[in-house]
């Protein structure tokens, strides 16, 4: 059985720094936007589940390094750490930019607003100098989400699930063919990036009976071809027979708006998907030996 080893000076480290600023700043987020009740709603309770999420995870994160039980845990605690931060960094994106565009518009007194607003943005810097920190440098040995590529896989994954929720509450896609294969496109790459994502984190990527590595590069020229065809698909179709509403507010422009979010999301991710195909087939066919 492991020895623990208690790591205190983790807490004085520039990383273990980050990681007290990011819960102090989650906290006092959620803090200003309960007392305040700016939290009901469907985007509400999301920047509240966004903040709270990121609050527990981090303080799991400290705790357990502090204690010295990462070795004794059989998952990649590199690989769980900088998925993480990566998640939590775009999900507190995310929240920066919905949580005042929902709530100050309609706001009589908007000083515990802006306020919850400025420490989600805060928290997202902090967030993301987390994954400068823990990102792989060229030349180190890593886990392969604290590699670009990996990184990407969690971008990717996020993106899906924000296209997913655009989609979730309608069934206009059920008018034509080309709105459900892009809809099957989105399911099938996020299945696999999510598998592979788990399955990093889990340390079975080595029990497979296959070269990771140009199997992930063969995934992504898939994904892009795939991406592609929606990214043609989608627009075509979802925007056929379908103008914007005039005149166009919050309430008669919510599908138009969904639909040009899913578009723009897609090509985000066909972005991501081939620059994650660029750098996978460089770490493979340029950087690996002979």
């Amino acid at each position: 059985m492991p020895t623990l080893e208690p790591n205190v000076r983790s807490l004085i480290s520039p990383l273990g720094i980050v990681r007290f600023l990011e819960i102090l700043l989650s906290c006092a987020a959620f803090s200003l936007a309960s007392v305040h009740h700016s939290n009901y709603g469907s985007y509400g309770a999301w920047s509240m589940f966004t903040w709270c999420f990121c609050f527990s995870i981090s303080v799991l994160v400290v705790v357990v390094e502090v204690a010295g039980l990462t070795e004794s845990l059989r998952i990649s605690w590199q690989d769980f750490t900088s998925a993480f931060s990566m998640l939590a960094a775009l999900m507190i994106f995310t929240t920066s930019i919905v949580y005042p565009s929902t709530f100050i518009p309609y706001c009589n007194d908007c000083r515990y607003i802006a306020a919850a607003t400025a420490m989600s943005c805060f928290c997202f810097v902090a967030y993301a100098v987390e994954v400068g920190l823990t990102r792989a440098k060229e030349g180190e040995i890593s886990g392969f989400l604290a590699t670009i590529p990996g990184l990407l896989k969690v971008f990717e994954a996020y993106v899906a699930c924000l296209i997913f929720s655009l989609v979730a509450n309608y069934t206009f896609y059920d008018l034509y063919a080309g709105l459900q294969w892009s809809l099957a496109v989105y399911c099938i790459c996020f299945i696999i990036t999510l598998v592979i994502i788990i399955l990093t984190v889990g340390r079975c990527l080595a029990s497979l009976p296959f070269p990771l590595e140009k199997v992930l590069v063969a995934y992504n020229v898939l994904a892009v071809l795939l991406y592609i065809t929606a990214a043609v698909v989608w627009p075509l179709y979802s925007f056929k027979n379908y103008s914007r509403p005039d005149p166009c507010n919050r309430i008669t422009c919510v599908t138009w708006n969904n639909r040009l979010g899913v578009t723009f999301l897609t090509y985000f991710n066909l972005i991501a998907y081939i620059v994650d195909l660029v750098y996978s087939s460089k770490m493979v066919f340029v950087t690996a030996p002979a």
